[in-house]
């Protein structure tokens, strides 16, 4: 499936870390930050969920939902936000299904080995269900920042 901006996003239902599932549609009428990371607890996903973390109150100020994705399941993402205190919910993708929807399932490489995993983007979705931004090989640092100047642009 190929991503286009000012189309409709994928639309899904995940496990979410508050023990309920969570789709996309019940999001309508709310500006939507999808971050994909690799894992939880690894110091460049932990710092990018801590990042969102430190803009959480600005991004509800411009009536945006803040949402991490990865493949890890739910235990180590509760274990994640009680020990980064994170106020959004991460959703569990374990069979990967919707980040392959998003394009962000792909063949990495780490010294010399292949392996598929996920490549850290992110996805602004605006209150209609649309695609408006998207960034993809996500650099950190930087990265939230910009993320909410664009929503609250949208």
């Amino acid at each position: 499936m190929t991503l286009e901006i000012g189309k409709k996003a994928p639309k899904f239902k995940l496990p979410a870390s508050n023990g309920e599932p969570l789709s996309l549609m019940e999001l309508r009428g709310q500006k939507v930050v999808l971050f994909f990371y690799p894992k939880d607890m690894t110091p460049t996903c932990t710092q990018e969920a801590c990042d969102m973390r430190d803009a959480y109150e600005q991004f509800k100020d411009c009536n945006t939902v803040v949402l991490g994705i990865s493949i890890d399941a739910i235990k180590a993402h509760l274990n994640f936000i009680e020990k980064k205190q994170l106020p959004y919910l991460l959703l569990s993708d374990e069979n990967h299904k919707v980040c392959e929807q998003y394009g962000v399932w792909q063949l990495k490489k780490l010294y010399g080995r292949e392996y598929m995993g996920i490549v850290r983007s992110t996805f602004l979705i605006d209150e209609k269900g649309n695609l408006a931004r998207e960034w993809r090989k996500v650099k950190v640092k930087g990265h939230a920042q910009e993320v909410l100047e664009a929503a609250k642009a949208l």
